[in-house]
């Protein structure tokens, strides 16, 4: 099992709204940079866990946690004409943007805010605190893992273990 951080601005999708949504399930779309694309294309397997991110936002930081349920999936928006995710280049028999669909699980309580983040010895290699760092997919080590649920409220890892 692998863990993730997923980035989203709550103004686009909030890890509120993934808990509202059928099944608390959604598709992580529209990812445009080819390093996130290999992780969630090569990387990623059904059953990791993903620290849900917001971006942009005052303040940033952890919102919740999700699991992976499906992985390499066919992006949708890459066809769509009407989207600003459209990728003219792409071919259906040989789609260049994938995703994966994830699940909520729980949100933090309390919210993980970046600033905390960074005041958290355990956690000063994790990829999101590194200077530069902009990719909206990125790994995070188990320790890593643990501090942030530690940190968001959350007693007990809410992965089944061996469950994929």
């Amino acid at each position: 099992m692998q863990y993730w951080l997923l980035k989203s601005e709550p103004g686009v999708y909030s890890f509120e709204r993934l808990m509202r949504e059928k099944q608390r399930r959604t598709g992580w779309e529209c990812v445009r940079n080819y390093q996130a694309r290999n992780f969630m294309r090569d990387a990623m397997q059904p059953g990791d866990g993903v620290l849900f991110y917001h971006s942009s936002s005052e303040p940033p930081g952890v919102a919740g946690i999700a699991r992976v349920v499906r992985t390499n999936l066919v992006d949708p928006t890459q066809f769509a004409a009407d989207s600003e995710y459209f990728d003219p280049k792409s071919k259906r028999e040989d789609p260049t943007w994938r995703m994966v669909e994830i699940e909520g699980l729980t949100a933090c309580e309390p919210f993980v805010p970046l600033s905390l983040l960074r005041a958290e010895a355990g956690l000063r290699g994790m990829a999101v605190l590194q200077k530069g760092q902009r990719l909206s997919v990125q790994p995070v080590r188990p320790e890593e893992w643990k501090i942030v649920l530690k940190l968001g409220g959350i007693r007990a890892d809410p992965l089944p273990k061996g469950h994929k």
